[in-house]
């Protein structure tokens, strides 16, 4: 009887032990499983922020593309090149993808405008007659309306367009001499004369920095210079207002 009594509770004991131990094994298992489960997760948010960054890192590499084109322009119209504040990621307030399209967006119309939009120095040279009522150098005491800028030089200097455009004349110009006009953007126009040679042709489509011709002394003209105007709608304006970038 002894002996049955013992048995029972032995096998009591080890059903519960059992038991038990099957319990411990589903707690362990579940407990497994969130771990594994917050570790792919980490690794997908670790993912997510690496993409971010990457992201990041690609506009932020377009944007500096942009600003050597701008600077590049710049340069070749003679005036310095300029840069943006640095941008730091952490401090945006909107996600990387909007803050960085918004941006690269805005970089899109500088790098348009300051293309097609004539600014600079056609030659980098002194000016010897501005803008506007000037005396007349053919009738001393009288008075005349200059329409642009002149600009010291030799004959054969280079001359070089300040926007990108189409050329719409190069050929003689009664008191222009060779005068070569190029259209651009916004109902522009820059023309150039008393030039000793034309480097391009009526239709031609010119990039800034182009070299269109040289500096001479054809047409009315006491000597070697180049007549610089610009003409918005057909009609002369200062081309002082459009030397320097203004943004």
């Amino acid at each position: 009887m002894v002996l049955m009594t013992a048995i029972v509770r032995l096998s009591t004991q080890s059903l519960q032990q059992r038991q038990e131990n099957s319990r411990l094994q589903s707690q362990v298992s579940a407990l497994q499983g969130q771990i594994e489960k917050d570790s792919q997760d980490a690794l997908l948010t670790n993912a997510e922020k690496e993409g971010s960054r990457n992201k990041a890192v690609s506009y932020l590499q377009d944007i500096q593309a942009k600003l050597k084109t701008i600077n590049n322009f710049m340069s070749k119209r003679g005036l310095h090149g300029f840069s943006f504040k640095k941008l730091n990621i952490e401090d945006s307030p909107k996600s990387d993808t909007r803050l960085y399209n918004d941006f690269s967006n805005y970089l899109d119309k500088v790098v348009n405008n300051i293309a097609f939009t004539p600014m600079g120095y056609p030659k980098l040279s002194s000016f010897t007659s501005f803008f506007g009522s000037r005396g007349n150098p053919f009738d001393f005491g009288g008075r005349e309306f200059h329409p642009g800028i002149d600009f010291s030089g030799h004959r054969g200097d280079p001359v070089k367009c300040t926007a990108s455009g189409k050329v719409i004349f190069a050929g003689k110009a009664g008191g222009y001499g060779n005068c070569i006009k190029i259209k651009h953007a916004n109902n522009l126009e820059t023309w150039y004369g008393h030039l000793s040679k034309i480097n391009v042709k009526e239709g031609q489509r010119v990039t800034v920095g182009d070299m269109i011709g040289k500096v001479g002394s054809t047409g009315r003209s006491t000597g070697p210079h180049l007549h610089y105007e610009i003409r918005k709608n057909g009609q002369p304006v200062n081309p002082k207002q459009y030397l320097s970038l203004n943004m």
